[in-house]
């Protein structure tokens, strides 16, 4: 066990592979939410018998207008937040939209957010059973689908920064994926767009991310862009953390969207960001100049 999860190895045909399965520490917190429901809320809440989805039909958190917690709920929901977030943390990546939504509310949370959280228990009660691969072997890249331009002209001294003190670099060098998405305008109340990434290392993934965005943003081409600049900056860190370590990193990030807008503005060095608020990220584009990055259209 480490850190509420399970490693071990796993035989595949191309080899053996680590493996990470939260279930157990999964198991344990919703044990110990039934019994905590059944002691001392049961007079208004518990868990659904059933439970096929994350939310219940038609659920929006953010619309939510049922009476506020009592003090006593509020601190246990907030405990439930916090559980669900380590689960996240370790490997349940398909609840962190989900709970990222419900932990806005944290300050003041609602029966109905209350409600919520118990169903997403319910659901991990009924889907603990997870596990994620750990793969070493070198991604199947097809580098024709990232286009190379001569960005001389706008950004001629453009050169990605590299720890001055870093390690001599030993054994095989990694690459690095990131794929990126937002959700345009998903919260109904503001009108804030949602920024989704998962990073892999090689064929791990290493990263994911599922936050709404500190801006609002008119356009699906802003928010795309906006996400896509938010997953860039964070595989610059991991770039200069993985030389720190003497990790060689000497191909770009291969970065993945679905807007061909942010693709080919990003790509293109004649492509203009002609509102003040998107050239404002203009990291994204500066990235792909200096050879930090490259991106590509994913369907």
């Amino acid at each position: 066990m480490y850190l509420g999860t399970k490693l071990r190895e796993i035989t595949f045909t191309n080899g053996e592979k680590w493996a990470m399965s939260p279930s157990k520490y999964v198991q344990e917190s919703v044990s110990n939410c039934i019994k905590h429901v059944k002691a001392n809320m049961s007079a208004m809440f518990n868990l659904p018998k059933k439970a096929i989805n994350l939310f219940p039909t038609d659920y929006e958190p953010m619309e939510d207008g049922t009476p506020e917690l009592d003090a006593e709920h509020a601190s246990y929901y907030q405990q439930l937040i916090g559980i669900m977030r380590w689960m996240v943390e370790i490997g349940r990546i398909d609840i962190d939209t989900q709970v990222s939504m419900l932990a806005s509310h944290v300050a003041l949370p609602r029966q109905g957010h209350m409600s919520a959280a118990l169903h997403i228990m319910a659901y991990l009660r009924d889907h603990h059973n997870s596990r994620m691969v750990f793969d070493a072997h070198e991604p199947e890249i097809v580098k024709s689908d990232f286009k190379k331009y001569d960005w001389q002209e706008f950004y001629r001294d453009a050169k990605e920064a590299l720890p001055p003190n870093m390690p001599p670099a030993r054994g095989r060098a990694v690459d690095l994926r990131l794929y990126v998405d937002s959700d345009h305008a998903g919260d109904k109340v503001t009108r804030r767009s949602r920024t989704g990434y998962i990073i892999y290392l090689n064929s791990a993934p290493i990263q994911w991310l599922s936050k709404k965005q500190s801006t609002v943003e008119t356009s699906v081409f802003g928010a795309e862009f906006v996400a896509m600049k938010h997953g860039i900056e964070t595989v610059r860190g991991i770039r200069y953390k993985l030389r720190m370590m003497g990790i060689e990193v000497d191909n770009p990030t291969y970065v993945y969207g679905d807007n061909m807008s942010v693709v080919t503005n990003s790509s293109k060095p004649e492509s203009q960001l002609k509102k003040k608020c998107n050239s404002i990220c203009y990291r994204v584009r500066e990235s792909v100049a200096m050879g930090e990055s490259l991106v590509s259209h994913l369907d």
